[in-house]
């Protein structure tokens, strides 16, 4: 994967051989008279452009808060968690569900140091199916910060199935910044060391760098 998080274009790049390749059959089509069937290509090239735009965000200041890594909606929050990586079994897992509307680029939650970076093959569940979050196919970043290790987990779903990460092992992460992506939809779990407190709701409409999910104990 590409390392650093500078995948500042309008449009994340994943999505340019799929944009053009619906865009030259909706051109295709239309040269060809078949208008009903160019203007369903239309529809479906607006929508994949719709699905990996990559709009910029002004995430908070404050450095002792946790942002969402995904545009979404918080589907859990569960205490006494383990982590699909880390041991600790006194974990806060918040996990954001991702549909296809949402903006499929992820950011990082909270800033530090990539300590390791593990890709697990495995199912393409539901998102929204509670066994999703251990038995899916993800990708699993722990990110080494001041205040204790966190896990961040890219989840596929039954339509997401190609995790995207942009970062490697030992790269610096600025809170933020993108980091990766899932394609169309699926989830994000961020798993907290217990001296944060978490200051979302289930059932709440986030946004990726900017929606303030936990805060750091004093």
């Amino acid at each position: 994967m590409i390392s650093g998080t500078g995948h500042t274009e309008l449009i994340a790049r994943e999505g340019l051989t799929i944009i053009l390749g619906a865009t030259a059959l909706f051109l295709l089509t239309w040269w060809f008279n078949y208008y009903w069937l160019s203007f369903f290509l239309l529809i479906c090239t607006l929508a994949i452009a719709l699905f990996f735009r990559n709009p910029e965000r002004q995430t908070p200041s404050d450095n002792r808060v946790v942002v969402s890594a995904a545009d979404g909606l918080i589907m859990e929050i569960s205490e006494n968690s383990t982590g699909r990586v880390l041991g600790d079994s006194d974990l806060t897992r918040i996990s954001v569900f991702m549909s296809v509307f949402n903006v499929h680029v992820n950011r990082w939650p909270f800033s530090g140091r990539v300590k390791t970076i593990s890709h697990k093959p495995g199912k393409f569940l539901d998102a929204r199916d509670p066994d999703s979050s251990m038995l899916n196919e993800s990708n699993s970043i722990i990110l080494d910060t001041g205040a204790g290790e966190m896990e961040i987990v890219q989840i596929a779903g039954k339509i997401a199935r190609r995790i995207v990460w942009w970062v490697r092992e030992n790269d610096s992460a600025k809170k933020g910044e993108r980091f990766g992506l899932i394609k169309f939809g699926s989830r994000v779990d961020i798993y907290l060391p217990r001296n944060f407190t978490v200051c979302a709701e289930v059932g709440s409409k986030v946004t990726a760098g900017v929606t303030v999910l936990a805060k750091l104990t004093p």
